[in-house]
């Protein structure tokens, strides 16, 4: 496993937007570690993704789904936000099991502080499972839907 070098520059960018949205608590995944930065917590938690037990997003994961084993094919939220199934209330959703996606396709969109954020898929092949509903409050890297 690679060093993690401690960028402060994230850290309080994070922090910041914990003050801007209200948030408790606010993750950041890069190349492999994740950085977590809690309010009101005496110290920001560093943990190297593969660690299980380290990460408070597993706890809140599906029972089915165990925080060491990813879910073969998933497409996990980028963010916390609330997930829409499609670009606006009267129109289709963007996928439905079943579908066929190339990679690049639009799959959902997840609102963040106001901001409507296109979920792209990561690569192309069959909608397998969807996990979320629309309106439904997602959590960083919580699996969305998984295509195979």
């Amino acid at each position: 496993m690679s060093k993690f070098e401690i960028n402060e520059e994230i850290i309080r960018s994070l922090a910041g937007l914990l003050d801007e949205t209200g948030l408790s608590e606010i993750e950041y995944e890069s190349q492999g570690h994740r950085l977590r930065v809690s309010k009101g917590a005496v110290a920001q938690s560093v943990v190297a993704a593969p660690a299980p037990a380290a990460v408070a997003a597993a706890e809140s994961a599906p029972a089915a789904v165990a925080a060491d084993q990813p879910l073969a094919g998933a497409v996990n939220s980028p963010m916390v936000g609330t997930a829409y199934m499609a670009p606006e209330p009267s129109a289709p959703a963007f996928i439905k099991v079943g579908d066929m996606v190339t990679e690049g396709q639009t799959l959902l969109i997840i609102e963040a502080m106001k901001v409507m954020n296109e979920l792209k898929s990561p690569r192309s092949g069959k909608v397998t499972n969807i996990m979320v509903s629309d309106g439904q409050p997602v959590e960083f890297g919580e699996p969305l839907l998984t295509i195979e």
